[in-house]
């Protein structure tokens, strides 16, 4: 069910979710939690990665770490002396395509901390002295993921899979890029880009809906931004990778990954049922096969990746390099075998059963609820009612299973990451012949 300023209540009378505008067009999500004593506030920007141009890349995550550090009105020691003050959580992270600013706090203290979210918001500082500071940490940042091989294996196949398009460049920028970004451009990237049209506020906790309504409108009902809206256009496609990295460490660190699915693909449920089979948990053929009955690797799982626009299911695994040519043929093997065999009744349901109750499970917080809303309604335009949802799990079949299979599996355009130890792994004749 979609909610265009609508309100519903729950059956016990005990929760509501209202979709608003304020004075200036931001729209908001409201979900009243009676029986909790903390709300969740998350600010919700559509601009991540993908809205950069090469030039500036990296930009968007700097203004997330700028937020934190000085307004107009306040230091950055204030804002962090503010909010521990309140016993308060806040944080903030920047994905491809949006960035997020969340705080959750008591519902006696919500009003300290939206004057203090909205300051930081609304009255960025940008000052040249806390840009450099910044770019020291940032720098230290990317050196961390390029340190880390178990994070670089994901990330330098999916910047290289979407290498055409502003999706494949990094969250962080690079050394380049950042070195070139100073205070007058992060704050014309800033004007440019942070905007009511392309805002959402979330809030899901223990309040009353007028009176929230009211504080929201002031603390940022008023603000307008200063340029036009103009969101730059970008469309990203598949492009097959190949890409070894060497690293001095023990273990090899291998991705392997597949077209996937865009985020509002009819099969988007089946897909996410038929991850958590092959992959996604301790209980799938991939941990079970490889990890348990064989014990070739520690660590072993699939995941997907979604956008508007195009999408992966990437298979990951940790391993001795001795073990690569083995675990490599396992993984093929349960490839074959799930496209062969399918996916039994019984394993459909009990894996339906296992999402209903972690979809659930994980509802009853105010921080997830919050989370699930704020960024629905910015990607996705609507937020569905958890019913829906339930309903929409419930009425995937084994057909629709085997049908996501095909699509992941019959496009030979397997792509494929390795970083880390490589000596003595002899990659054409192992992941190429396997998979390609």
């Amino acid at each position: 069910m979609e909610y265009p300023n609508k309100k519903t209540q729950g059956k016990q009378g005990r929760m509501m979710l209202t979709i608003e505008k304020l004075e200036n067009g931001i729209q908001v999500v409201l979900e009243e939690i009676g029986y909790v004593r903390s709300i969740s506030f998350g600010i919700w920007v559509k601009n991540g990665t993908r809205n950069e141009r090469p030039e500036e890349n990296g930009i968007s995550h700097y203004i997330e770490h700028m937020m934190f550090k000085g307004t107009e009105n306040r230091s950055a020691r204030q804002i962090a002396e503010e909010m521990d003050a309140l016993g308060g959580q806040i944080n903030a992270y920047t994905t491809k395509e949006y960035t997020c600013y969340h705080t959750r706090v008591l519902d006696k203290h919500v009003k300290q901390a939206m004057e203090v979210m909205s300051d930081m918001l609304l009255h960025p500082a940008f000052s040249q002295e806390e840009v450099d500071k910044e770019r020291n940490v940032i720098t230290e940042e990317i050196y961390m993921y390029d340190d880390a091989p178990e994070e670089l294996v994901h990330d330098c196949l999916q910047d290289s899979i979407w290498r055409e398009s502003s999706l494949g460049m990094p969250i962080l920028g690079t050394e380049e890029t950042i070195g070139n970004l100073d205070a007058a451009k992060i704050r014309a990237y800033y004007e440019k880009n942070y905007h009511t049209e392309n805002m959402v506020l979330s809030v899901a906790g223990n309040f009353k809906r007028e009176e929230m309504l009211e504080m929201m409108n002031h603390y940022f009902g008023r603000w307008q931004a200063k340029a036009p809206y103009s969101p730059l256009e970008t469309k990203a496609s598949y492009h097959q990778s190949w890409i070894q990295k060497k690293k001095d460490v023990e273990q090899l660190h291998t991705c392997i990954a597949f077209e996937g699915l865009e985020r509002e693909h009819p099969l988007k449920y089946a897909m996410a049922i038929f991850n958590t089979v092959f992959g996604g948990g301790m209980s799938s053929r991939l941990f079970q096969k490889i990890r348990e009955e064989q014990g070739l690797t520690y660590s072993i799982y699939s995941y997907t990746t979604a956008f508007a626009d195009t999408g992966l299911f990437s298979i990951y695994a940790s391993m001795n390099p001795s073990q690569a040519e083995a675990v490599y043929k396992g993984i093929a093997a349960e490839i074959a075998a799930v496209r062969k065999e399918g996916i039994s009744e019984k394993i459909l349901n009990v894996t339906k059963e296992q999402m209903i109750s972690n979809f659930i499970i994980g509802s009853e917080s105010t921080l997830n609820r919050m989370t699930a809303a704020g960024s629905a309604m910015l990607l996705r335009g609507k937020v569905q009612e958890m019913e829906e949802v339930i309903e929409k799990i419930e009425a995937v079949t084994q057909k629709d299973l085997a049908e996501v299979a095909e699509l992941v599996f019959a496009n030979p355009k397997m792509s494929y990451s390795a970083v880390g130890n490589l000596k003595g792994v002899d990659f054409a004749n192992t992941v190429e012949k396997l998979f390609s």
